[in-house]
């Protein structure tokens, strides 16, 4: 009969078939091979007008890799509604006719196996899909929280970890591509450091495609993943493993997650007051808080101006943005960023943001002048003032906005969007058109990225490796 004992395999990638016709299923395997996968998961219930001693035959003649098959009912979340012998006849009929892996509910699981034939030459393995003591785990969350369960899945003894097809999407599922390239599970095990990006939502981030070469580049046993957060006393509670040694924060946890590091860094604490990277220190498992956001944005607006004022490179001793007027949207923790960076540069500041008292507080911090959120539309900076978005505002997938009126773009020597996803906001393309300089938050993402590169590894991030990638993936 066939083996229900401990799979003693490292973990494989599986791809969920859910054709709706046998060739369909068929034409999808050889593309999961020719993709990466090791083996398919074969969704039975999906194909329309089933005939098991037909379809079977074929599918299992054609296989061009090891296959899984389920077949699952409507009481389990399938689609397979009809008589429950005939479904269990089908799956024993699957391991007759050679699949590598048959999936059966536990519910029916000793139902099932006590059918089973004795075959002493049968290669097939039975998978009871649920966890229990005595067989392997094989995660399958998908949505976007359950993402980082198959991405971890090598390094926590796994099974499975599952990817989708290119072009056929599964929510909340890596596809064969990313894993085997952006996340590389081949070469993860269980020494492997976890890093990842806290934040809500997390289906902009680009920090995997960013970090994870990185890491590889330098033989970091690092890897890099989104980690949707709802609540983040849970998660700190959940996640207080030395595996998980570091997390970069992203809106809107910035200000939030610093009541929950043991220590900050002055500029982090006595500053900016807001956390955009955290390390857990090896040696008593404290988090420590860092902003490498400041820098990153003030460099990358100063480098803008010196490159337009200085074309030939000749080196300032002053920074561009000293005497200027600094009109900042957004006082949260990439606000408080720029808005301290501008200041020690000399900058004038004038804030705005939807909470008028955060907004004051910032103001007062910096000796800036507040202004009400919905005067940002009418108010008329000077003449060669510098602008910085530092809300969601243009973010895709809500890419039509911009955060101020239109006409006043001309007046701005310098426009500047933290929102990377697009590269080329809609901001950025009006301030374009009407002359100003501008500076895509890609570069400050880069930048912020190079320095939390720094402090996950403790060394020196490849910098010029990661503004390749930014060029070719952003």
């Amino acid at each position: 009969m066939g083996d229900v004992g401990i799979l003693k395999k490292k973990t494989m990638i599986c791809t969920p078939l859910m054709g709706q016709s046998v060739e369909q299923m068929v034409s999808e395997m050889k593309k999961a091979k020719m993709e990466g996968a090791d083996l398919v998961e074969m969704r039975l219930d999906y194909i329309n007008d089933f005939h098991p001693q037909r379809d079977l035959q074929i599918i299992l003649r054609n296989k061009p890799l090891p296959v899984m098959i389920v077949y699952r009912p409507k009481w389990e979340g399938g689609q397979y509604d009809g008589d429950e012998h005939s479904r269990l006849e089908a799956l024993h009929l699957a391991e007759e006719l050679g699949a590598d892996y048959i999936d059966i509910e536990l519910k029916v699981a000793s139902i099932f196996m006590g059918k089973q034939k004795m075959d002493q030459h049968s290669i097939c393995k039975t998978i009871v899909s649920c966890y229990v003591d005595v067989m392997p785990l094989i995660a399958y969350s998908i949505g976007d929280r359950g993402f980082m369960s198959q991405v971890l899945c090598p390094k926590f003894g796994g099974f499975l970890v599952y990817g989708s097809l290119e072009g056929s999407p599964v929510a909340g599922l890596p596809t064969l591509e990313s894993l085997r390239q952006a996340y590389q599970v081949q070469y993860i095990n269980e020494d492997t450091k976890v890093f990842g990006l806290i934040s809500k939502p997390v289906g902009h981030s680009k920090g995997p495609v960013l970090h994870n070469p990185a890491f590889r580049f330098l033989n970091y046993n690092g890897i890099y993943v989104p980690m949707l957060v709802d609540d983040l006393k849970e998660f700190f509670s959940i996640y207080s493993s030395p595996d998980f040694a570091g997390f970069s924060v992203g809106i809107p946890y910035k200000e939030a997650v610093t009541g929950f590091c043991d220590e900050l860094h002055p500029l982090a604490q006595r500053s900016i007051g807001a956390v955009n990277t955290i390390i857990r220190t090896p040696s008593d498992g404290k988090l420590v808080g860092y902003n490498t956001d400041c820098e990153a944005a003030v460099t990358a607006i100063e480098d803008a101006l010196r490159e337009r004022r200085y074309p030939n490179g000749e080196a300032s001793l002053t920074s561009p943005l000293t005497g200027k007027q600094f009109v900042l949207v957004g006082a949260g923790g990439a606000g408080r960023a720029l808005a301290f960076g501008a200041r020690s540069r000399g900058a004038r500041l004038v804030i705005f943001d939807i909470d008028f008292d955060r907004a004051k507080s910032l103001a007062d911090a910096v000796s800036g002048e507040v202004k009400h959120y919905e005067d940002v539309v009418n108010f008329q900076p000077e003449k060669g003032a510098i602008l910085a978005n530092a809300t969601p505002i243009g973010m895709h997938p809500n890419t039509d906005r911009i955060p101020v009126a239109e006409e006043t773009l001309s007046d701005y020597q310098l426009v500047f969007d933290s929102v990377y996803t697009p590269r080329k906001t809609r901001l950025l393309k009006e301030a374009e058109a009407a002359g100003a300089i501008i500076v895509s938050g890609v570069e400050m993402f880069l930048r912020q990225a190079i320095g939390q590169f720094n402090l996950f590894t403790g060394g020196e991030a490849p910098e010029e490796l990661m503004r390749e990638i930014i060029l070719s993936k952003f």
